[in-house]
């Protein structure tokens, strides 16, 4: 994948989670009431807010309805936290999960960058070739050396 492709995905991401915690936290003028996020569609909130420690869900049955979607939560009672802090800490980790992802993918790019950079093509660059040619006459090469 090309680095700027995943650096363009990342600030996406980044930007994206930047505003999920300034909604929950109410930042600027936005409310976690607002049907922003479900884009005025449907009237569904925060997994987390029926689903988070400790919650429990109070239901009953809707009248003259019958079959599996037949119940209407009336409550949600005892969760240990606050279901918009969980999704501020949600987006929080996912964004030091795409920074931390960032870091360590240019970090990659550059090992594999000067390992290219570096690379001998059989004397091709160096200075110092690793097969070095002899440059003496030939006449040279096969006199004997005597001590």
């Amino acid at each position: 994948m090309n680095l700027g492709l995943y650096a363009i995905w990342t600030a996406v991401w980044v930007t994206w989670n930047i505003f999920i915690i300034c909604f929950y936290l109410e930042v600027g003028g936005l409310s976690k009431e607002s049907e922003l996020l479900t884009f005025n569609i449907s009237r569904h909130q925060s997994w987390w807010s029926e689903n988070g420690p400790g919650c429990v869900r109070k239901e009953a049955p809707m009248a003259g309805i019958k079959g599996l979607d037949s119940h209407s939560y009336i409550s949600v009672i005892g969760c240990a936290l606050e279901y918009r802090y969980i999704e501020v800490m949600h987006s929080s980790v996912q964004i030091l999960v795409a920074l931390v992802g960032f870091v360590y993918a240019c970090y990659v790019i550059s090992v594999f960058t000067e390992e290219e950079d570096s690379f001998d093509f059989i004397g091709g660059f160096d200075p110092f070739p690793l097969y070095h040619v002899n440059e003496k006459p030939t006449n040279l090469l096969f006199k004997q050396t005597y001590l």
